[in-house]
């Protein structure tokens, strides 16, 4: 494939690429396979870290110059020397002390994950699963003594709605947060997200912003959605709440319906 004709396609994990509970469409993998195979850039946007990236980044054998991880924060850049093919190239940390101690009254019995420029994760009591990977349970007061690419917070007794007003309420207006499935909040840096990382791979990789391509699923994509849908095309999922369908120019079927594949399909 010439130069010219090669698309940028990001693509979010989870929601979009796997079902919730980790499974993949076997048409999704067969599409990602065919328009890797084309010669286009496939990579991976995603708030995942490198650590729980890795496993479906290699799954879908994808073999991307870059990899954008903790929704924006941790860029990764292929690498031949380093042991899993990749290195960090791009890293942004924020001292995580005031979020913390903002969100802690407004949600005394939720979890706390943060995680370092390393990937290294430090979190307390009640941080479900998938989260744990490379880490340790420390202490509330242990989390602010590192800087973070992320934090994270659970809190599962509340529903989405009263998850939602209680985030209002907090003012949090030093860093970029985005809420996910449900009473999950994840931050980042301010003014860090998966839209500033794909535009410093987008101009790495010397492809236009009209041959662009990013699909997403939440409101951690929405800034990508934005940044892909000016010039290029920014799809939400078919399950994306409605604020993220908004800022997107196309709406594919939903992951369980695998909406990825069709979207590919017809590319």
């Amino acid at each position: 494939m010439s130069h010219e004709n090669r698309i940028l396609i990001a693509l979010d994990v989870d929601g979009t690429l796997i079902h919730e509970d980790e499974t993949v469409g076997d048409a999704v993998l067969a599409a990602v396979a065919r328009v890797r195979d084309a010669g286009h850039e496939v990579m991976l946007a995603t708030g995942r870290s490198w650590e729980t990236a890795r496993g479906i980044h290699e799954r879908f054998g994808l073999d991307s110059e870059f990899v954008v991880c903790a929704n924006g924060a941790v860029t990764m850049k292929r690498d031949d020397t380093a042991d899993d093919g990749y290195r960090r190239e791009f890293v942004e940390v924020f001292d995580p002390t005031e979020v913390l101690e903002t969100i802690r009254p407004f949600l005394p019995s939720g979890s706390f994950m943060v995680e370092d420029g390393t990937g290294f994760r430090r979190y307390t009591e009640g941080m479900s699963e998938w989260e744990l990977a490379n880490g340790i349970e420390v202490p509330f007061e242990e989390l602010t003594r590192h800087p973070a690419t992320r934090v994270v917070v659970v809190s599962p007794q509340h529903d989405e709605e009263e998850f939602l007003s209680i985030v209002e309420r907090m003012g949090l207006h030093k860093v970029t947060y985005a809420i996910g499935w449900t009473a999950w909040l994840d931050i980042a840096p301010e003014g860090v997200n998966k839209a500033t990382a794909l535009e410093r791979v987008r101009a790495a990789l010397d492809i236009p912003l009209s041959r662009v391509v990013a699909v997403g699923d939440g409101r951690n994509d929405i800034d990508m959605l934005t940044w892909a849908a000016a010039e290029g095309r920014g799809v939400a999922m078919g399950q994306a709440p409605d604020e993220v369908k908004a800022v997107a120019n196309s709406v594919t079927a939903p992951v369980v319906e695998d909406g990825l594949a069709q979207l590919l399909d017809h590319l």
